[in-house]
């Protein structure tokens, strides 16, 4: 088997790309030119680095990678721009990546592939009190999550034109090593290992946190034994308010500090409810998550302690 992957340079990138080493399974790794993360992406013979900009995708001419590799079993389309702050809110980078997201299906088209299988996100949702599944309605309240919507729908018409197989997933909160510093996981962290405190709204929202590997593994899975059309909300299927994991990451810590919580108002519009129903995944798949938050949070501790001592 081999896959393809646009954008495997965060979180769940490298966790797929690893899971995919660890499996045996060849890798075409499609990273944005002259990105510094391509030197942290894993080193095996499994694995080539393709370096393309998402404006490129329309235009590359596949066969000389085709000739020297073969052809694709599987494209995972996780390459997005303006995933943070302001940006999610740049309506028109946002259609663009829309237009990237087709560009991608005629990619993976032309690396042989048979199925696409689309990063979305719950942002796709709006928000909600209710387990979110394929069936729950649709209220997206940024650009962002509006693009990501559009391009799930528009990538399955597109597949299905060109008759390749569509999964698209909607992802949750995803942590683990290489994921983004402004993340909620990551900063805190990074807050206690310097010795600050951290502050917080009232962290009443309720949260569902998936490891960045369970993550990968949910990804594999439905590159074997997903079904075309659907979709696939990627989650652990259970909440608990976002106040009990930051306490829990100061607990882990040792390093003594306590959270400061309601110093930060709530932002508009704020997400105070997300989990996702798995039932549909695990029946098709078989995924369950096998590693506990505890456990999760322990190996992002120690990437990130590796990962300071590498850098002094």
């Amino acid at each position: 088997m081999r896959i393809a992957v646009s954008g495997p340079t965060g979180a769940i990138g490298h966790a797929l790309l690893e899971a995919c080493i660890e499996n045996d399974i060849e890798v075409l790794a499609i990273c944005r030119r002259g990105s510094k993360r391509i030197a942290t992406l894993p080193k095996s013979h499994l694995l080539r680095v393709l370096e393309l900009d998402l404006h490129e995708y329309a235009e590359f001419d596949t066969a000389g990678i085709v000739d020297e590799i073969g052809m694709c079993d599987v494209f995972y389309h996780l390459a997005w721009s303006g995933t943070v702050g302001a940006k999610r809110n740049d309506m028109r980078l946002q259609h663009k990546n829309v237009g990237y997201a087709l560009d991608a299906v005629d990619l993976a088209y032309r690396l042989g592939c048979k199925k696409f299988i689309g990063a979305g996100s719950q942002a796709e949702y709006g928000r909600t009190e209710e387990k979110l599944s394929s069936a729950t309605p649709t209220f997206p309240e940024n650009g962002y999550g509006i693009a990501k919507l559009c391009a799930g729908q528009m990538t399955r018409h597109a597949c299905e034109k060109l008759g390749l197989q569509h999964m698209w997933t909607r992802i949750l909160s995803v942590y683990g090593p290489y994921d983004s510093e402004n993340s909620m996981i990551t900063a805190t962290l990074r807050k206690l290992m310097t010795n600050q405190v951290p502050e917080f709204t009232k962290g009443q929202q309720q949260w569902d946190y998936l490891y960045s590997l369970d993550a990968a593994r949910a990804l594999l899975l439905l590159g074997e034994k997903g079904k075309h059309g659907k979709i696939y909300p990627v989650g652990s299927g259970k909440s608990r308010a976002l106040s009990e994991y930051i306490s829990e990451l100061c607990e882990m810590s040792g390093c003594g500090i306590a959270p400061k919580f309601g110093v930060i108002p709530y932002a508009e519009n704020q997400v105070m409810y997300l989990c996702a129903d798995i039932e549909e995944l695990t029946g098709d798949t078989g995924f369950v998550p096998t590693i506990s938050f505890e456990e999760g949070i322990r190996r992002t501790m120690e990437w990130m302690n590796e990962k300071s001592s590498a850098d002094i």
